[in-house]
């Protein structure tokens, strides 16, 4: 019997026994994790879920967590800027050892969900600010300090007001936050607001680096 599982934006076709390679998973080694979106079951009876199958899930032991291989990547900018920068990325993926496939009743088995890892800098950073209080209009002299430590972001290459307010809704204010910014910051951000790679192809937090300066 086999099945065909989702994960990370990835699907896999596996085993009992079968060792795999997936994007990080919240799991230590030794853990048993279930991975619940099953897209197919295969063997006598095959089944087909659309998308997934209720009850269904295939339950796996952490064997550790790892870094993939050092993947190269070369940037160059035409006209823009004028420059080119070199760049190295090693994604962080978890080991798995498929221990079991379960064709119904998953849902109560009482397994800890297998589920993504992201850095609690990046949740912070997408999520939404609480709505202040509502308050009398202000002066029109006072008006300016209700953006104070608020950053153009236009500046940034490739930000424009649409953008902008993406990014603010996101809770991102300040070149200063962008500069921080982790790889897998990069990654949750890039996910959420569907920039496909645009923080790294613009060179966001080069640039965020350089006007935080002032």
């Amino acid at each position: 019997m086999f099945a065909v599982l989702k994960t990370g934006g990835k699907q896999y076709k596996v085993q009992a026994g079968d060792i795999l390679r997936v994007e990080k998973l919240a799991a230590d080694a030794g853990e048993t994790v279930q991975f619940n979106d099953v897209l197919m079951l295969g063997g006598d009876a095959p089944v087909v879920g659309a998308p997934f199958i209720e009850g269904a899930g295939v339950q796996a032991e952490v064997v550790e967590q790892i870094k993939g291989d050092k993947v190269i990547k070369f940037v160059k900018r035409r006209r823009k800027h004028s420059s080119k920068r070199t760049v190295g990325h090693r994604q962080k993926l978890t080991l798995v050892k498929i221990t079991d496939i379960l064709s119904s009743g998953a849902d109560k088995s009482g397994i800890k969900a297998a589920t993504g890892s992201v850095s609690a800098a990046a949740v912070e950073a997408a999520a939404p600010k609480k709505a202040a209080p509502k308050k009398a209009p202000a002066k029109k002299a006072e008006a300016p300090a209700a953006e104070a430590g608020t950053d153009d972001l236009k500046k940034l290459s490739g930000v424009g007001p649409a953008l902008e307010k993406k990014l603010l809704a996101a809770g991102i204010t300040t070149f200063a936050q962008i500069a921080a910014w982790t790889d897998e910051d990069v990654a949750a951000m890039d996910e959420k607001l569907s920039f496909k790679g645009r923080i790294e192809r613009e060179g966001w937090i080069e640039q965020a680096k350089e006007l935080a300066k002032g």
